[in-house]
């Protein structure tokens, strides 16, 4: 029921955290004493999880937008650096030691925080599906690479590895993501610089022959931040088991230098191969590219960063299952997750127009998570992330409960910034009203702003650091 949690569940008296061990806590508080790591963790954790194709694309779609090289460029290494917004997210989980979702309880109560709760399970859901299958049509062709065309058969033993590689590490927990992270991220990151250095000298540098203007400026940073704001439901997940002790500025730092390194040198390829061929095949256009001898180890990259970023994704689902009231273990909720995931992917891989209306459905969601993520960062600031820890994981009442479980003030910065953002998208779905007026721009992350002063503007008087936290 929404607002009813259950209690936190754990399947053992003590936790376990360890490598290819199946995690025991959920959404449960981490004692101090299993707490363990450093900052440097969370630096593998995004570095890892972001060196993914999908960054190539999205380099690529700046230049389609009409930027040149080098103000597409200029648009990468702006979004690059939001994943700083997403290391001081975490924040929050040193803090509490707990999931963000359960945080967020704070800036909109209880009951409030349920509905964002929900939407942020199928986005995860579908950013899952959109990977898994990226990943599944690159071990597809890498077995055509090798002489086998098996056709839907070789296609539905890509997905039932691609989908098992993901699984697995997601279902041990914790311990067991943070490790394939970092040493998946070895090899991918040696890989990834090759391609880099492959694409890039042959990047066209001139300027296009017309400005892109406001709507081509607008819809490239919507595209290159809305990855980033995509995680910032997440951050506390993987940082929820380091010690008090660990410094916050350290952790903000980590966080966003990997989340920045992968996704900029991935950007820029994405960027480099759009100057020189059409990328509306982006993986075939960027294979163009490349000698013989490593296009098969291209298309291993591409399902490598399909299967890194899937993880955290899918491992993030379980415990928002958890949020949402599911009564089982992280363990246990991790198989509903992974059995939609399966459905899903089913039907972008034999449904062709299936993944067109995925991503547009996705896009358009930013509609609501850039308002919820300027209300939750502002929350964060005004309570400098000290919470009360038994309010944020009680059923009802406590100081998070408000009015009846709805934080007034939350509630109507979140709305304000989504009537903001929902006036101002230019997405396949939606088309706002003030789009044209503004020459076509595209200024739905500005919601986050809008959201963030309004609660401000509405809680700075009331909303600050728990006491005798």
């Amino acid at each position: 029921m929404i607002g009813h949690e259950t209690a936190p569940v754990t399947t053992g008296t003590t936790g376990r955290d360890e490598v290819f061990q199946v995690e025991e806590h959920g959404i449960d508080p981490i004692p101090d004493a299993e707490r363990h790591g450093s900052a440097k963790d969370v630096f593998w954790l995004w570095f890892g999880s972001n060196l993914t194709f999908t960054y190539v694309i999205n380099g690529a779609l700046a230049v389609a937008f009409g930027l040149s090289f080098w103000q597409a460029t200029a648009v990468v290494v702006i979004g690059g650096l939001s994943f700083l917004a997403i290391g001081a997210a975490g924040l929050s989980g040193v803090r509490t030691g707990t999931a963000t979702l359960v945080i967020s309880r704070a800036a909109f109560g209880v009951r409030g925080n349920w509905p964002a709760g929900l939407l942020n399970w199928i986005v995860s859901i579908g950013y899952t599906v959109v990977n898994t299958v990226v990943g599944t049509l690159a071990l597809e062709a890498f077995f055509a690479d090798l002489g086998w065309h098996g056709g839907h058969l070789a296609r539905a033993l890509a997905l039932a590895v691609t989908l098992t590689l993901t699984f697995a590490v997601a279902l041990w927990g914790h311990a067991t993501v943070q490790f394939a992270e970092r040493w998946m991220a070895y090899v991918l990151a040696v890989g990834f610089a090759a391609l880099l250095v492959l694409v890039l000298p042959g990047a066209d540098t001139s300027a296009p022959s017309a400005a892109p203007g406001a709507a081509g400026w607008s819809i490239a940073f919507v595209v290159m931040l809305a990855g980033p704001f995509s995680y910032v439901p997440m951050p506390a997940d993987y940082t929820r088991y380091l010690p008090r002790a660990t410094s916050l500025k350290a952790v903000t730092l980590s966080g966003g230098l990997g989340g920045f390194l992968s996704s900029v040198a991935l950007g820029v390829a994405g960027v480099a191969a759009a100057t020189q061929v059409d990328m509306t095949d982006a993986v075939a256009g960027t294979e163009s590219l490349l000698p013989g001898w490593f296009q098969p180890l291209f298309l291993a990259l591409v399902l490598g960063g399909s299967v890194t970023n899937s993880i955290i994704t899918l491992y993030s689902s379980s415990l928002n299952l958890q949020v949402l009231g599911i009564p089982w273990s992280r363990a246990r909720a991790i198989v509903i997750s992974a059995a939609v995931t399966a459905v899903g992917s089913l039907g972008a891989l034999f449904l062709t127009d299936f993944t067109t209306s995925l991503l547009s459905f996705l896009s358009l969601l930013i509609i609501v998570f850039a308002p919820w993520g300027g209300v939750f960062l502002a929350d964060m600031v005004l309570r400098r992330c000290v919470y009360d820890s038994a309010a944020l994981h009680a059923r009802e009442g406590g100081a998070y409960w408000y009015r009846s479980g709805w934080h007034p003030a939350g509630m109507t910065a979140l709305l304000s910034g989504l009537l903001f953002s929902a006036l101002t998208c230019d997405s396949e779905l939606w088309t706002g009203p003030l789009v044209a007026p503004l020459g076509g721009a595209d200024l739905t992350l500005l919601g986050a702003v809008v959201s963030a002063l309004v609660y401000v503007l509405l809680a700075g008087r009331t909303v600050a650091p728990a006491r005798g936290a």
